[in-house]
């Protein structure tokens, strides 16, 4: 049986803060319209270079123990030589380096399969941006 590959882009709007977006049930919601219970992997995609995606828990303050920890490593100031729009947004640029742009999650049964305590979320340290696009794509 030849396998299948599916895929939509998804937008988030993260405003201007450092942020990260739980994108945990709108990859349920596009496994359970397309996987159908089969068997398989989902990849999870964001095409910008000022974001990444992580896979962590939410909500007991890990979300911010993570933006602090990203503050800490990659400081919004002036160190940096890269010079992309205000001159903090260049540490951003460095943001795929610590937290990559993409993630490949098995799928059993037609659900994501994950830990008890774990999401899939958004990684956004650019508040210039705020407007994101992930790509969502399923092979079975």
């Amino acid at each position: 049986m030849a396998g299948t590959f599916t895929t939509r882009t998804i937008n988030i709007t993260t405003g201007s803060t450092e942020t990260l977006h739980d994108l945990t049930n709108a990859c349920s919601a596009f496994l359970r319209e397309v996987a159908h219970g089969r068997n398989g992997l989902l990849n999870v995609f964001t095409p910008h270079a000022t974001s990444g995606l992580a896979v962590i828990e939410t909500g007991a303050g890990s979300d911010n123990d993570l933006l602090a920890a990203l503050r800490d490593f990659l400081p919004a100031d002036d160190r940096w030589q890269g010079r992309h729009g205000s001159p903090d947004r260049s540490s951003a640029h460095m943001l795929p380096a610590l937290v990559p742009p993409h993630a490949t999650l098995p799928v059993v049964d037609g659900e994501l399969e994950l830990g008890t305590s774990q999401s899939v979320v958004l990684v956004s340290t650019d508040r210039d941006n705020p407007e994101r696009h992930v790509r969502l794509s399923f092979l079975s």
